[in-house]
């Protein structure tokens, strides 16, 4: 089911060389390892419901030569439609900045589009990104507006990862500022450095049939904290680590407590979403090449590649020869693998709002 975009790119890039004369052999790029070289990839948002259950949308990986790989800005929510809402639940929404004419965010934060991209720059080096605002909303809430439902969001979140060496690999993750609803309603700030929050006034992602779920006394307790490691992250097998390897993002964990009207547990649901999860891997002989150009995958020695790759985006024709896919990655769309039930019964007291 899952097909690497280098593959394609490879063969679409064959086709087109042996079609031009004298390109072939003006090509001096050595395509790296596809399975232990150097590789990087970013995932802007993936959701774990329960243990069976998982939601994976489109996974940018780097090039096996320079250039790089970025989401396409048509992605603008999880879930996206019907299928994903069958694994999601269709209660909960997680937007990614950018929105219409109604917006899901506190006043003042603008519409944007993310950036989302995987790199192999010349040197070999590989590098991800994942910046963007993200609002994770509660539409169980029957608020009349997008805004009345967000119940988190992370503003001017920013992860990153560069792995230049074996001694020098380099992962970060940040945010502008993290809201979230606190006991009196508000959509309030709360800190730039995580999050952990019990008796937020957040219902499940998706309800069972016939239950009858009290609102009021229905809480969850909320954890936000930065991705410290590979096997945090929420990915596809095709999504690997390597000798050295830095990853970065920020990952939610929420349980919640369905209750009925009369406050007695009904079952525990727990949720993880990684927000901006990116990684990069290297060999541990790696040694990048001597430095030539700027920016992620800029200044590659082959020129871009012409024509259509499937599944994905035209690469550019750019003045610079920088190479760039949109929207290509591990997959063409989101996965959707398992189911999104979680039946465990336990009761916690609501306590107060605590920064971490």
């Amino acid at each position: 089911m899952t097909r690497f975009v280098t593959k394609l790119a490879a063969a679409t890039a064959a086709v087109a060389l042996a079609s031009v004369p004298g390109l072939a052999s003006a090509q001096t790029t050595q395509a790296v390892d596809e399975k232990t070289g150097p590789v990087s990839f970013a995932n802007v948002a993936s959701v774990r419901i329960g243990n069976p259950g998982s939601l994976i949308t489109e996974t940018q990986r780097s090039p096996l030569t320079p250039g790089q790989s970025k989401l396409s800005p048509d992605r603008t929510v999880v879930p996206r439609d019907d299928g994903e809402k069958n694994t999601f639940g269709d209660k909960w929404a997680v937007n990614l900045g950018r929105f219409g004419a109604q917006s899901p965010f506190p006043p003042g934060i603008a519409s944007r589009d993310h950036n989302v991209l995987a790199a192999l720059q010349q040197t070999t080096v590989p590098t991800a990104v994942a910046e963007s605002n993200y609002a994770l909303l509660d539409n169980g809430r029957g608020g009349a507006k997008p805004a009345d439902n967000t119940v988190l969001v992370l503003e001017g979140a920013k992860s990153a990862v560069d792995c230049s060496s074996p001694s020098k690999a380099t992962s970060s993750t940040s945010v502008g500022k993290i809201w979230v609803r606190d006991e009196t309603g508000a959509l309030k700030p709360s800190g730039a450095s995580g999050l952990d929050v019990k008796g937020l006034k957040l219902g499940p992602p998706s309800v069972i049939k016939n239950e009858n779920i009290g609102k009021d006394e229905t809480t969850s307790d909320l954890t936000v904290s930065r991705v410290t490691a590979f096997d945090q992250l929420i990915r596809q097998d095709g999504w690997r680590d390597g000798d050295v390897t830095a990853v970065a993002g920020w990952k939610v964990d929420i349980v919640t407590h369905v209750r009925d009207d009369a406050g007695k547990d009904l079952r525990e649901a727990r949720t993880t979403l990684v927000l901006g999860g990116v990684s990069c891997s290297i060999p541990k002989n790696f040694v990048a090449k001597p430095a030539g150009g700027t920016g992620p995958g800029a200044a590659p020695e082959q020129p871009a590649v012409p024509g259509t790759v499937p599944a994905g985006g035209i690469p550019p024709q750019a003045a610079d020869s920088t190479r760039t896919v949109v929207g290509l990655g591990l997959l063409g769309g989101g996965i959707v693998i398992g189911a999104a039930a979680m039946l465990l019964l336990r009761r916690r007291k609501p306590v107060p709002v605590r920064e971490k």
